[in-house]
């Protein structure tokens, strides 16, 4: 009987520090995407690594990477950085349709996004944007809160584009990005 009081105790414990854990984090997220979306400014998510420069000298020129095919929401990448005396002085970073338009100028878009994550590609193209010219280091790059797969993508493509300007290739980078029927 003992044994059985020991481990229906036991068991208790156990499932109510995983029910605490799984709480506490789901609080955490739940206010940061809401003061986020309160407060209308783009929350990045630290990560424990460290800054660190490229290690290799960048040429002067403009590096330029696209997606060859459009996704099914009918958007493809279009990436490009510019090097002057070995500094990333610009990173265009975007999402265009088959008309050329912008995603970060499509307001409905935008509303769209803002309403379900907080925030919307006004936001945060030109914040990764920004950091991998601060940062100079696309490791160092943070994910944007609510827009993890576009960051995805800026983190995949801008070690490409770093390469190329290690090596002074300034040919276009296509990437026959495969794109999968929903």
């Amino acid at each position: 009987m003992e044994l059985k009081k020991t481990l229906s105790t036991a068991t208790l414990l156990l499932a109510s520090t995983f029910v605490l854990a799984a709480c506490g984090g789901a609080d955490t997220e739940t206010e940061t995407e809401s003061s986020a979306a309160a407060s209308s400014e783009v929350v990045v998510e630290s990560s424990s690594e460290t800054t660190s420069e490229a290690a290799a000298e960048l040429k002067d020129g403009t590096y330029t990477l696209v997606e060859k095919n459009f996704d099914t929401r009918g958007w493809k990448t279009e990436f490009s950085i510019t090097v002057v005396d070995g500094k990333i002085t610009e990173s265009t970073y975007e999402n265009v349709n088959e008309a050329g338009a912008k995603k970060s100028e499509d307001a409905d878009y935008q509303a769209r996004m803002v309403e379900k994550a907080g925030v919307g590609p006004a936001d945060y193209f030109p914040a990764l944007n920004n950091q991998l010219v601060e940062k100079q280091d696309p490791e160092a790059v943070e994910v944007v809160t609510g827009a993890t797969g576009s960051s995805d993508t800026f983190k995949k493509y801008a070690p490409m584009l770093v390469e190329a300007a290690e090596a002074g290739d300034t040919t276009t980078i296509e990437i026959d990005n495969v794109v999968e029927e929903e």
